[in-house]
């Protein structure tokens, strides 16, 4: 066969790689469009509010009284200073100490359970196990709110029974307790689906090989299985640390049932009274920014430190 010329070639050939090349954009984006629409530009604009000011002229009436000038970091200052701002972070760390290691904890616990060869458990544990995940959190908190209060609670009865009195979990100390079981509830199922999955794809001949070497089932989970799931585990903190971060449905929902959660019980729920009880959207958004960069260090630090060993990396 006679070769096509090179100059009718050479434009078909460049035309099917200019396809092919923009093809994983186009894929790509309204992913990216959404992305910047509901991520990256409200950022941006929230961090364009905390370096501005209103300045009110006058006694701050007519049409030129109050006008946006710039703030400088004076927002940050007062948002850090505020006396309600530090007692909020030290009471998310202790949520935090509750939360994560004990849900996670369970998830491991749970998939473990469900991998096991000698566990008989089907399709209806796995999904009873993920349901609470799939309750909205203003849903399971009003749920539990229910079951804290002792005048409605069936669980008030029951205790009674046995001659023991219930303690009000929605006042002093146990509040935070109250609120921790409620996202220990809600996220469980997710993150033991996750390593679950992760536990799923580990070739069977590792397990085969190990029991011919006469190791046991607590064994083969403890240094095999654990060990492979590692970055999994791993996703699953981080993410348990960022919603940790970043508590609000929970404590928010609670808060009329309660006079021990204050309006500004957590970082977030501080940013709402700012932004929507007193008006002042530019301590909000400084608080937001604050929020959000010691949330991307704390992960990108835990990332940074125990990634290498996880997943492998080298510098």
């Amino acid at each position: 066969m006679t070769a096509l010329p090179t100059e009718t070639r050479t434009p078909r050939t460049a035309t099917r790689r200019g396809r092919r090349a923009g093809a994983p954009y186009s894929f790509l984006a309204p992913a990216l469009i959404l992305f910047v629409a509901f991520f990256a530009a409200p950022i941006g604009y929230a961090a364009y509010l905390s370096l501005r000011r209103v300045k009110v002229s006058g006694l701050g009436l007519g049409a030129g009284a109050r006008t946006e000038v710039w703030a400088g970091m004076s927002n940050y200052a007062r948002s850090l200073t505020d006396p309600d701002f530090l007692p909020s972070v030290y009471r998310i760390g202790a949520y935090g100490l509750i939360v994560v290691p004990t849900m996670l904890g369970l998830a491991l616990l749970m998939a473990l359970l469900l991998d096991a060869g000698r566990t008989r458990v089907g399709t209806f544990s796995r999904t009873a196990i993920f349901l609470p995940y799939a309750v909205p959190a203003v849903v399971g908190s009003l749920l539990w709110g229910f079951l804290y209060l002792p005048r409605v609670s069936p669980f008030t009865d029951v205790v009674q029974l046995f001659g023991v009195e219930p303690p009000d979990v929605l006042t002093g100390s146990w509040v935070l307790w109250a609120v921790a079981n409620i996202a220990v509830w809600g996220g469980t199922g997710f993150n033991m689906i996750v390593i679950y999955t992760a536990l799923r794809a580990i070739p069977t001949d590792l397990f085969e090989a190990a029991r011919l070497d006469g190791a046991t089932d607590k064994q083969i989970a403890w240094r095999i299985k654990i060990p492979i799931v590692l970055p999994s585990l791993i996703m699953t903190f981080v993410f348990s640390l960022i919603a940790t971060l970043q508590v609000f449905a929970e404590p928010m929902t609670l808060k009329p049932l309660s006079n021990t959660i204050s309006s500004t019980w957590t970082p977030l729920m501080k940013v709402y009274r700012d932004a929507f009880v007193r008006n002042d959207i530019y301590s909000a958004a400084a608080t937001s920014v604050v929020i959000a960069v010691a949330t991307f260090a704390v992960s990108f630090g835990f990332l940074k430190l125990v990634g290498n060993r996880a997943f492998n990396q080298e510098d």
